[in-house]
């Protein structure tokens, strides 16, 4: 029986079991696997490193901002899957103007997987491995939230880029995901959702915590040592948190509740 599935910017789709999919958002390559949908994946992003190595197998078609619309389409590809944040719209436009679907997503919160994970499930044919992905969804966020009831309320600065530093507004999908481990994130102010900002030990002072985040800016423990040399009294609010945790959805989410259980846990001692 076809079913009709409504993406994120309300363009309806009809259930498509023999899809060949080209997916240019890393969590969603991800995701069809999970989904057990890797044989209909014909091409990604060389963003797209999980599930590795299994993930090399596919071809590359650029990255998620360009792509070499010629391999693409030499794909036969007759669905592209985008986000809204992640992948320019012109490029989606070009996409669509070949005749080829484009599936558009755009969660803003940790709880909008699960929609996430009915569109695909749905759309491909995948509902009831979508259903048990979403159940162990449902238990993780249920172990955080029970977890966190105890945490303290801490302010956080996520930091997403240097040269300039860059950090997250409150409404992006990584702010829900720390708010759940009770860490609100610092607000830059103004309407940009990934804001420029200038480290002052004014604005340190407004924050309990202050995350390197391993993407996209790869900081390590490097970064760390150079912030607590340059601000020595805050030395002991910095930590590098694993961005691929927080900021990715699909199924990575789930692994994610459980990371920021044990990352929230800790930042407690």
């Amino acid at each position: 029986m076809t079913s009709t599935f409504t993406d994120a910017v309300g363009q309806p789709h009809q259930t498509a079991p023999a899809a060949r999919i080209v997916s240019l958002v890393p969590s969603l390559t991800e995701l069809l696997f999970d989904l057990r949908l890797g044989a209909r994946l014909v091409g990604r992003t060389r963003f797209c490193v999980h599930p590795a190595p299994v993930v090399g197998n596919i071809e590359s078609v650029g990255g998620t901002k360009e792509i070499d619309m010629e391999k693409l389409l030499a794909l036969s590809p007759t669905h592209v899957l985008v986000n809204v944040d992640e992948n320019p719209k012109a490029m989606a436009d070009d996409i669509a103007a070949q005749g080829i679907e484009v599936v558009a997503t755009h969660p803003l919160t940790v709880a909008d997987n699960r929609a996430l994970y009915r569109l695909i499930g749905g759309l491909f044919s995948a509902g009831e491995k979508a259903r048990a992905l979403e159940a162990d969804f449902d238990t993780a966020l249920e172990r955080l939230e029970r977890d966190a009831r105890d945490w303290p309320e801490r302010r956080a600065l996520y930091l997403i880029w240097r040269k300039p530093w860059m950090t997250v507004a409150p409404d992006t999908y990584i702010a829900d995901m720390l708010a759940l481990a009770r860490m609100s994130t610092f607000d830059a102010g103004g309407d940009l959702r990934y804001p420029e900002i200038e480290l002052t030990d004014g604005l340190l002072e407004a924050v309990d915590m202050v995350l390197f985040s391993t993407e996209p800016y790869p900081f390590k423990e490097k970064h760390l040592e150079a912030f607590r040399a340059e601000f020595p009294a805050h030395a002991a609010k910095a930590r590098l948190i694993d961005a691929e945790m927080v900021s990715w959805y699909g199924s990575r989410a789930v692994q994610g509740l459980d990371y920021m259980r044990a990352f929230g846990a800790e930042a407690c001692r």
